[in-house]
């Protein structure tokens, strides 16, 4: 059995009081392992970490760099002590180059859950040149993000797109109540502001109907109440959207089990679109902005929306909420595409991937 060193980024937490998306993901893949020996690294937590999976803190170096760099050392540090056979890093393109120059006979895998152009150490068409160069694999999580990985590069290979997932033995059964859902981070980018304005249409014309808004700016309790939050409360508190704030992974699933409509209204181009996915494996009809690798994900199981008009959203969340069969029907659409998005399916491509890096990595 392989030994695998999971590296968080170094603003991820790691505990069901506070995490993202990555941390969600990581944990699954400790936790089922696809039959290796899983270490998850990353910064100690203010909270009780996941305690279903190893986790290993990785306090910074006391040393007078910039904290990626410190981050970096404290890893080199720790898996000196541990050394693992393969070393998955997610989403830090910079810190997968410092552990490949330091451990030149082990492979690391870096996992891409954002726009590496938007990377340190990856911003340009040469600097990707020489990630691809350096590293085992890059595993992009949707077509999207291998696209801005390979744009203006001439290598090819080391390159395969290993989208995230959904663990369906957690998502809790569908009990769709009279609710139009947002969740996720409460920004501009996220289209907060336009759903809250189309709440604010739709509602008036559907007696029985509520509307709520579960996130903040970002992932935790201790989340700042920004200016955009600050302007957005009385427009929300108006259109008679509840805001719950900030909820763990846990709520935020039952939310959508319990909600009829969910409502992705990203502005930006979303490098997968995690919360998309949940929501339709918990049987929600789904609306979405196919911005990004949301359209990977969404396909043909979900309605399509302009983040920048919101009388649209509203006509849309309308129509869907009078349309009982269509509810329905977009639903049972969803799930089946939440499908083939398993972690069952995820997990045997990371078997495979796995082997064929340790295969291949001597050779180089």
């Amino acid at each position: 059995m392989s030994r695998v060193a999971i590296v968080l980024p170094p603003r991820e937490m790691f505990s069901a009081q506070a995490t993202g998306a990555v941390g969600i993901l990581a944990r699954v893949l400790a936790r089922r392992h696809a039959g290796a020996e899983c270490i998850v690294y990353g910064m100690p937590t203010l909270t009780q970490p996941f305690t279903d999976v190893d986790f290993v803190p990785v306090p910074l170096a006391f040393r007078p760099f910039r904290k990626a760099t410190r981050y970096a050392l404290g890893l080199i540090a720790a898996l000196k002590r541990n050394r693992p056979d393969i070393i998955e890093v997610h989403n830090r393109s910079d810190i997968a180059l410092a552990l490949a120059r330091k451990f030149s006979k082990i492979p690391v895998v870096l996992f891409l859950h954002n726009d590496p152009q938007g990377m340190r150490g990856a911003k340009t068409a040469a600097e990707r040149e020489f990630l691809l160069a350096r590293l085992a694999l890059v595993a992009p999580v949707s077509a999207y993000l291998r696209e801005r990985l390979l744009d203006g590069v001439q290598t090819r290979a080391r390159v395969e797109v290993f989208p995230n997932f959904v663990d369906l033995a957690e998502m809790p059964k569908p009990a769709p109540q009279k609710c139009i859902l947002f969740a996720g981070r409460v920004v501009a980018d996220k289209g907060a502001d336009s759903f809250v304005t189309a709440c604010a249409k739709a509602l008036q014309l559907l007696p029985g109907w509520r509307a709520e808004m579960i996130g903040a700016d970002r992932f935790g309790s201790d989340s700042p109440d920004t200016p955009f939050l600050q302007k957005l409360r009385p427009e929300a508190d108006a259109a008679h959207v509840t805001m719950l704030g900030w909820q763990p992974h846990g709520v935020v699933l039952h939310a959508m089990a319990k909600a009829s409509i969910v409502v992705v209204p990203s502005r930006w181009n979303e490098p997968f679109g995690l919360t998309a996915l949940e929501a339709m494996a918990c049987g929600a009809a789904l609306l979405c902005a196919p911005r990004g690798g949301l359209a990977e994900v969404m396909g043909n199981a979900a309605l399509p929306i302009n983040p920048d008009d919101p009388a649209m959203i509203a006509a849309n969340i309308i129509a869907l909420a009078l349309d009982a069969p269509r509810r329905a029907a977009l639903s049972r659409a969803g799930l089946a595409r939440a499908a083939e998005f398993s972690a069952e399916i995820a997990l045997e491509k990371l078997a495979a991937l796995r082997s064929r890096v340790l295969a291949e990595w001597p050779s180089h």
